[in-house]
């Protein structure tokens, strides 16, 4: 990428020629390989593709042509839609840092995405309805124990309702990441942007997980996933998907626990353990962090403490 660095004469600026070389701009940029993770990889792609396609950017160095106004009316068209505002703040987080890329290779001026307001961080969060304590425990039983891929389900379940993973996180884990530190079982936790945190496991949990391993048969392999498709061993490398996670649990949430829509997905296990933590008194910082939240108001979301109706002043009224 360095070699095509060519500037104009007497310009800070690419000339067109060399702005051409990056060629197709986005997907072929270094910009890609600079995103560490797939799905967010994949997800930026399809934005900036789409926001291309909204403002009619055919050639790279149309990209110079691009201002603000451009940018908010692509944001005014998303709300129009109705799409969410997480959706709404990736897609312009995807515009704002392949922007971000360009102005440091010196192929644009300015990010026009830089000052366009998005929603608020943590707008949709909390507003996920979590499972009330009885309809979690049906979830974990209900995988059939007596099948290998049951007792995996049931140890998925466990680690996702008893610590607030992320699916993308449950997916990432390796079997190195299921490790003692200071003698207590933990999780490696690869979060968002790459940090990590660390998790001490459940007890139920550690009994959940220690059974799936126990015929899993790949507990010895230290770099692959923890949780696999199959036994077999040409599939021991490979992880779980996003997606056929959020399938299991809508399976199981149809097999007769009458769950409420919106509670049949990976996030909905996250507020559960979320909101169930901080209503058994889990201090609200420490939460924050093992959310992996870096935005505390994100974490207040969840705690529906001050709303519950049998601690209202209504029944503190004596006459």
């Amino acid at each position: 990428m360095e070699e095509m660095v060519v500037l104009g004469a007497g310009k800070n600026l690419l000339s067109v020629e060399a702005f051409k070389r990056l060629s197709k701009v986005p997907p072929e940029v270094e910009w890609f390989a600079n995103i560490q993770n797939p799905n967010t990889r994949d997800a930026y792609r399809r934005d900036v593709a789409r926001f291309m396609e909204f403002i009619g950017i055919k050639e790279p160095n149309q990209f110079r042509e691009v201002g603000r106004a451009h940018v908010i009316a692509w944001r005014k068209t998303l709300e129009a839609r109705k799409l969410s505002a997480a959706s709404i703040r990736r897609k312009l987080s995807a515009v704002a840092s392949l922007y971000a890329y360009l102005c440091e290779k010196n192929s644009v001026v300015n990010n026009p995405a830089v000052g366009v307001a998005r929603p608020k961080e943590g707008a949709n969060e909390g507003k996920t309805p979590a499972l009330s304590d009885d309809q979690a425990r049906a979830l974990l039983k209900a995988p059939a124990m007596h099948t290998w891929q049951g007792k995996r389900d049931r140890a998925m379940l466990a680690v996702l309702l008893y610590h607030g993973l992320r699916a993308t996180e449950l997916c990432l884990l390796k079997i190195k990441d299921y490790e003692e530190r200071r003698g207590v079982r933990t999780l490696c936790i690869h979060g968002k942007g790459g940090k990590l945190r660390y998790i001490p496991v459940h007890p139920k949990a550690v009994a959940a997980v220690g059974e799936y391993l126990e015929v899993s048969g790949h507990v010895g392999e230290a770099d692959a996933p923890l949780f696999i498709p199959s036994p077999e061993r040409s599939t021991r490398n490979k992880p779980m998907l996003r997606q056929r996670v959020r399938e299991l649990i809508v399976r199981y949430a149809r097999g007769g626990l009458e769950m409420p829509r919106g509670t049949a997905r990976p996030h909905a296990l996250r507020a559960t353990a979320a909101t169930n933590a901080l209503e058994h008194g889990a201090d609200i910082a420490k939460v924050q962090d093992w959310l992996g939240h870096a935005n505390p108001a994100t974490t207040r979301l969840y705690d529906k403490r001050k709303s519950r109706p049998e601690d209202s002043p209504t029944f503190r009224v004596i006459y």
